[in-house]
């Protein structure tokens, strides 16, 4: 069973399911060996190993904080300062049953990554993360759209959810581009936590954004 990509006329890349070991361009999953592959420009996607923690720590931190994330569009530098995760986070992350995070590199670097969490029948997407000189070239559609054929080949899982920093509107406005849609619930920034950040303002939140995925066989076909 193969999730396959191919680029659509208005630019952006559709999934298909093809009962098939046939491989054709574009980005193509298989199920059996958990591997996703860009094949025109040579990324692979895959999940993380244990060993991946420290550049993945660094790729995220790179992407959101300080003035290397500058680069990006992503950046949260002016919300925050401190860091976006750490070393035993995302450990954590990789040895807790029902996580993942998928990682995209390219001649063994990490260029873009996602945190996925089974929660019962949906699934929750974080630290969405690309290498800021990297941005603005599709890969963070890529890897989203990742996440969510992992969620339903994997899970089964029927939504996905994720949350933004409500300043974030940019952000937001992207994942509504892309099918997900305000709840209307807010969650509170943990102020006073440092593995978070330092808040550089008083009124941060998260905005929750989910989107319904295709998880029936009748359906996806």
């Amino acid at each position: 069973m193969l999730f396959e990509w191919k680029p659509s006329i208005d630019g952006l890349w559709k999934s298909s399911l093809y009962e098939s070991d046939v491989t054709g361009d574009g980005f193509i999953m298989t199920g059996g060996e958990s591997t996703i592959r860009f094949m025109a420009n040579a990324f692979i996607t895959r999940p993380a190993t244990a060993e991946d923690a420290p550049a993945v720590v660094a790729l995220v931190n790179s992407a959101f904080r300080g003035e290397s994330s500058k680069a990006g569009w992503t950046t949260e530098a002016d919300l925050l300062d401190g860091q976006r995760t750490d070393l035993e986070a995302v450990t954590e992350m990789l040895s807790v049953p029902g996580h993942v995070i998928l990682v995209q590199a390219m001649d063994h670097n990490l260029v873009a990554c996602v945190h996925l969490e089974k929660t019962g029948e949906d699934c929750y997407l974080g630290m969405l993360t690309v290498l800021p000189t990297a941005q603005s070239a599709g890969l963070g559609l890529q890897m989203l759209e990742a996440g969510e054929l992992w969620a339903i080949d994997h899970w089964a899982s029927r939504s996905m959810h994720l949350t933004v920093v409500v300043q974030r509107v940019e952000l937001i406005a992207w994942y509504e581009r892309h099918g997900y849609t305000r709840t209307g619930q807010r969650k509170p920034f943990p102020y006073g936590d440092e593995r978070f950040g330092l808040p550089r303002r008083p009124d941060l939140a998260f905005e929750v954004l989910s989107k319904p995925l295709i998880a029936s066989d009748s359906d996806r076909r």
